[in-house]
């Protein structure tokens, strides 16, 4: 089984924003030592509590400190850029660390409709047009485009996947032949279903008969010695999540918030959608993920009040699997 990481750099009132970069960093470097297979980071705009605006850009620091793993942004948000430019940095990086670099394209805003504003002129008929856009970023990254050259030229040509939570773009990914990346962690849906609609459409298609689909889960989750431990390092999110202002809370604040019955209705909700609990436990949920998704890889995303209990969290969970 195939573990890997999405960072969102989150930030705490006891960090600065450059604590909780240079925090991915060190996440990064452990995952590697840990036998992680990729580092993703997410692309958030004017949201407080996380530090992830520029993925691409911390792509370029993290690889300098690191070897191996393969580093992605996950998700570009495609319908605010241009496929050219999106194509010239993912080479830069692609040509910097070879053979390591993964492009997750997605069509969600990111953020707020004013950043949205302030970032596309067009984002919703941009949204419309993104299989077009995915068309012309592959002419990019495949040079198969008649006109123009996305330099500098990797050796090894950034991988392209698409991220989403929908049948929409699952079959979008089957059509190009593309890998997907589907979202459990931020989707009610049948996922199972959707994963299922991705490979039936990838194998449907004539072209490149060679290839085969690629598929990972994203699933959020928290691991500590204890059950009790692991729900008391989740709550901070879990708080921060509901209440969408500020940094991450401490547990300490966090266990002093006061809750209004929807808000804890939320949470309870919010939580059937995670993994949450000791080392076995937590080994148990994602091995059952993995054979209900029928997936060879689980991407995992945890945000917690402090560095140490997130990489904690994912150290427990690869003495398990990996």
């Amino acid at each position: 089984m195939k573990l890997s990481i999405l960072d969102q750099s989150p930030m705490t009132n006891e960090q600065t924003a450059r604590d909780a970069l240079i925090a991915s960093r060190k996440l990064a470097q452990l995952g590697e030592t840990l036998g992680y297979t990729r580092f993703w980071m997410t692309e958030h705009h004017d949201l407080d509590g996380l530090a992830s605006s520029a993925p691409e850009v911390l792509l370029s620091y993290v690889g300098a400190y690191t070897k191996s793993i393969r580093l992605g942004t996950g998700a570009v948000l495609l319908p605010h850029y241009k496929p050219y430019k999106v194509a010239e940095v993912h080479h830069t990086l692609a040509t910097l660390f070879p053979g390591r670099i993964d492009i997750g394209l997605g069509r969600a805003p990111g953020g707020s409709a004013e950043a949205t504003n302030a970032l596309s002129d067009a984002y919703l008929q941009q949204v419309y047009r993104f299989p077009e856009l995915v068309e012309e970023l592959l002419l990019y990254i495949n040079q198969k485009h008649p006109v123009l050259k996305a330099s500098p030229v990797p050796d090894v040509a950034p991988e392209v996947w698409i991220l989403g939570t929908s049948e929409k773009s699952a079959i979008l990914a089957g059509e190009k032949k593309l890998s997907y990346a589907f979202g459990q962690f931020m989707s009610a849906k049948d996922g199972a279903k959707i994963i299922s609609t991705y490979v039936n459409t990838f194998n449907g298609t004539k072209e490149q008969r060679n290839k085969r689909p690629q598929a990972l889960l994203t699933v959020s989750v928290y691991c500590a010695e204890t059950k009790e431990k692991a729900e008391e390092i989740a709550l901070p999110a879990l708080i921060w999540s509901i209440r969408g202002k500020g940094n991450l809370p401490s547990i300490e604040e966090a266990k002093k918030t006061t809750l209004t019955e929807k808000e804890k209705a939320s949470i309870q909700k919010r939580k059937e959608n995670m993994i949450i609990g000791d080392p076995f436990h937590v080994k148990q949920q994602l091995l059952r993920l993995k054979e209900t998704y029928q997936v060879e890889e689980v991407m995992i995303v945890t945000n917690t009040a402090t560095v140490e209990d997130r990489m904690q969290s994912y150290q427990f969970i690869s003495e398990q699997l990996l």
